[in-house]
């Protein structure tokens, strides 16, 4: 792609953006116009990825995968049409996608729906990039697997059964036109990387990880992986991993729970992300994780949880897995509330949805690559930090569990009802942690669990982090989103742990 900076009060389109792509895109749109759309955008999708496995000292896999096409939306009364096409040619191609996208969506409109209506944004021209201090790409191959193959042979040195690592890259880069007047480049790239180790025995398998059970992930180069640090940590967690095959099982029955960072990222991501997102709650979305227990009538009255529960909307977060400048709508990232003072006051909503609910905003909406159709996701749902340190929290509790690294977990369809299962556990007795507890698990409703949260912490440093997940599935045909989500450890009164079953 070659150069097309352009100024704007939201930045310039990045070097790396090509202005051919641009053309791409607007001849598309001019297309759909054409044929006969109110409304069109289109995405021009330049996307490398790059991932590696090892597995007990040496180099399982390595995946390099590149990809460039074209996705034109259409609106056609209040029904939308998608067309995609890889590898667009020039103008010809181009316009061929865009004018498909409009009878799709003519045809759409043949049933008639209710009317539709888009939210206002800024037809933006200009540009984001991500930070990045090290291209991922640019490091040698060598160099990664020797990363790899180093920390597995490691912990399998140490006894374990069996040792596993990976990293993952991805460079995307975006045209994006409306017929609005939107022309927006942007160039994310993101990264992470992780390990884990197995051991069995007497009819057991026990799991470590570090840093998440799936690692660690951002809008950063290689500098995040070196940050993580998993040589530093390999010996440990094989050393836990063997320790809890002979611990003592989690007792079960209800009691004090506090949770560690990494697990409440992901309590957060399934029982409340999931839960607000507009489409789930409208009922548009039910096919691959349900709708919402959450009614629409209720947004700006409803008690989610505690006061301490303050959840924020924010794909601002420098470095966050769900960062961006522009979603694939165009609309400039912002900042919101999700829930304040325990009250729930937002949605993630795209320009349609939070049309047709009366909301002033949108924000949320991005596809897995040029050739899916944009739909309301998550970027970074995030619970902000309290004024406690998890030592504080421990101090404070006379009876209780503490939970740590995600092993398995269950929703129900509506986001209300779960259960999840950690790696690891420790028994809290006066105040003290003390023994290592196997096969940790609790269980709750959502706005049960949430009203019992006593103590937040967030007050140490790092403590609170912004924990990516890089494989959040939704859509049909199936859709693959990365998400990030602020957490540190919390405290939870009256919950039912030990969980059988």
């Amino acid at each position: 792609m070659s150069a097309a900076n352009e100024m704007s009060p939201f930045g310039a389109v990045p070097a790396a953006v090509d202005g051919a792509a641009f053309d791409t895109a607007a001849a598309a749109v001019q297309a759909a116009l054409a044929a006969g759309a109110r409304y069109a955008d289109a995405r021009v999708v330049d996307r490398r990825h790059e991932s590696m496995t090892a597995r007990d000292g040496d180099v399982r896999t390595l995946d390099q995968t590149a990809s460039v096409g074209l996705g034109v939306r259409a609106l056609v009364g209040s029904s939308w049409g998608f067309a995609a096409l890889g590898d667009p040619a020039g103008d010809a191609d181009a316009r061929r996608t865009g004018a498909r996208a409009t009878a799709i969506a003519r045809a759409s409109a043949a049933v008639p729906g209710p009317p539709m209506e888009l939210v206002a944004v800024p037809a933006v021209q200009g540009g984001w990039s991500s930070e990045c201090l090290e291209d991922p790409f640019a490091v040698p191959l060598a160099e990664k697997a020797a990363l790899l193959t180093g920390v597995t042979a490691t912990m399998r040195a140490a006894g374990v059964a069996v040792a596993e690592a990976l990293y993952q890259a991805w460079d995307t880069r975006t045209a994006f036109v409306s017929s609005e007047g939107a022309r927006i480049g942007q160039h994310v790239r993101e990264v992470g990387a992780g390990m884990h180790c197995l051991t069995m025995g007497d009819g057991e398998t026990q799991r470590r990880s570090y840093p998440a059970f799936r690692g660690q992930y951002g809008t950063r180069g290689w500098e995040l992986v070196r940050e993580i640090d998993l040589p530093a940590h390999a010996d440990r967690i094989a050393a836990e991993c063997q320790e809890l095959l002979t611990a003592p099982q989690c007792p079960s029955g209800d009691t004090t729970l506090i949770l560690g960072g990494e697990q409440m990222s992901l309590q957060i991501h399934e029982s409340v992300g999931h839960a607000i997102e507009l489409d789930r709650i409208l009922g548009w979305e039910a096919a691959f994780a349900g709708t919402s227990w959450l009614d629409l009538s209720q947004l700006g009255s409803l008690r989610f949880g505690s006061e301490l529960m303050n959840i924020t909307i924010d794909p601002t977060i420098p470095g966050a897995l769900g960062s961006f400048g522009f979603d694939d709508e165009g609309t400039p990232a912002t900042a919101r509330d999700a829930v304040r003072d325990g009250i729930w006051v937002g949605v993630l909503a795209g320009r349609d949805s939070a049309a047709v609910a009366g909301l002033p905003y949108a924000g949320s909406v991005r596809a897995d690559g040029y050739a899916r159709l944009p739909m309301v996701r998550m970027t970074n749902v995030g619970l902000e930090p309290g004024p406690h340190t998890l030592e504080e929290m421990v101090a404070a509790t006379d009876d209780g569990v503490l939970m740590e690294h995600n092993r398995s977990w269950s929703i129900d369809d509506r986001r209300l009802n779960f259960q999840f299962g950690c790696e690891i556990g420790w028994e809290i007795k006066d105040g003290e942690r003390g023994r290592m507890l196997r096969n940790p698990s609790y269980t709750g409703i959502g706005p049960r669990f949430w009203q019992s949260l006593d103590m937040l912490g967030g007050a140490a440093p790092g403590e609170w982090r912004a924990w990516g997940t890089p494989n959040c599935g939704k859509g049909q045909p199936g859709q693959v989103g990365h998400t990030g989500h602020g957490a540190a450890p919390a405290r939870f009164s009256g919950v039912r742990v030990g969980v059988r079953g």
